[in-house]
């Protein structure tokens, strides 16, 4: 019995740490790379692209900003309802009613969020830098406007319209983007 009990906790022993491995190396280095240390990507400077910057060219937060910092909270309360519907719709189905709901809570929450703001249309009209590609974004508004007072409400913004950003995209760009 003794010896069944050893090769058990050397057995868990090993996953746990085979799984904090995993961990530190999925989850990544928490802190931003140095600006310093980042090539700026080049953006569009007008509202052609499909992604809007919630700055303007005079490093002012664009007007759509501010109604978006204010819808915050609603992208928060789709997400939850988009959970529970999925949740309620796919209980009998174990993992597959999480993922949906959150998906679905993902979709509600941006809708929420882009009506806050004014709306897509409002969005884009207010806007004067925009991006094809939403990582070329989270790392041109770090390297230019991150000194910024508000730049911390300004890309909770930017999250609740681009919920890409959340769950680790932003500074997952950050790392990836290419090296001065």
């Amino acid at each position: 019995m003794g010896r069944i009990k050893t090769d058990v906790n050397r057995f868990l022993t090993f996953f746990i740490v085979l799984g904090t491995l995993f961990c530190l190396s999925a989850c990544g280095p928490t802190a931003p790379p140095p600006i310093s240390s980042i090539a700026t990507p080049t953006p569009l400077l007008d509202n052609s692209g499909e992604y809007m910057c919630p700055f303007t060219q005079d490093e002012v937060m664009a007007e759509w900003t501010d109604n978006a910092i204010n819808a915050k909270m609603g992208a928060a309360i789709g997400g939850t309802i988009g959970a529970l519907a999925g949740q309620q719709l796919l209980e009998q189905i174990p993992f597959v009613g999480g993922f949906i709901g959150a998906t679905v809570g993902k979709a509600i929450g941006r809708k929420i969020a882009v009506e806050a703001a004014g709306g897509e249309e409002f969005i884009r009209e207010t806007s004067d830098i925009s991006f094809t590609e939403l990582d070329d974004m989270a790392v041109y508004m770090y390297v230019k406007f991150s000194h910024l007072e508000h730049y911390p409400e300004a890309l909770d913004a930017a999250m609740e319209i681009y919920p890409d950003l959340k769950e680790g995209g932003y500074m997952a760009a950050l790392h990836r983007a290419p090296k001065s």
